[in-house]
């Protein structure tokens, strides 16, 4: 009776190690079949990953050479800024100059010919206060 029952146990025992094994392979050819696909599609997916970082890495060139030409253009402009401020505003300063006090010259002196000379306006101190000189009417004419 002992071998009868330790005959039905290994046959129990060798059932269940069957059943476990056909689960694992199972599992393993599904596992095999999952990681096929996976690869064929993480290949294209990594092919189109590689263009785009080529195509990133030739526009970040593209970008930083116009930036480096922009920079050459601003120092240019800068130079050409001086250089100008320092050839012509030296002498425009001279010429406004010269043109006010040609100005001033005039309108001292007499001013045009439909004008008569400007007088100065002088106020009369008064100890404490201020007394205005009297306004002029305006000439038709």
């Amino acid at each position: 009776m002992a071998g009868i029952l330790v005959a039905v146990f290994w046959a129990i025992l060798v059932s269940f190690i069957a059943v476990v094994l056909v689960r694992l392979a199972q599992v393993l050819k599904a596992t095999t079949k999952l990681v096929a696909d996976v690869t064929e599609q993480a290949v294209p997916l990594l092919a189109d990953a590689s263009t785009t970082v080529r195509s990133a890495r030739t526009q970040l060139d593209r970008v930083d050479a116009i930036a480096s030409d922009v920079q050459e253009v601003t120092s240019n402009a800068s130079a050409l800024s001086s250089t100008v401020a320092s050839t012509f505003g030296g002498p425009l300063v001279k010429v406004a100059a010269f043109g006010y006090g040609v100005r001033k010259a005039l309108g001292r002196a007499g001013g045009t010919p439909e004008e008569p000379p400007r007088k100065s306006s002088r106020r009369t101190v008064i100890v404490g206060r201020t007394v205005p000189t009297p306004r002029r009417r305006k000439q038709k004419g």
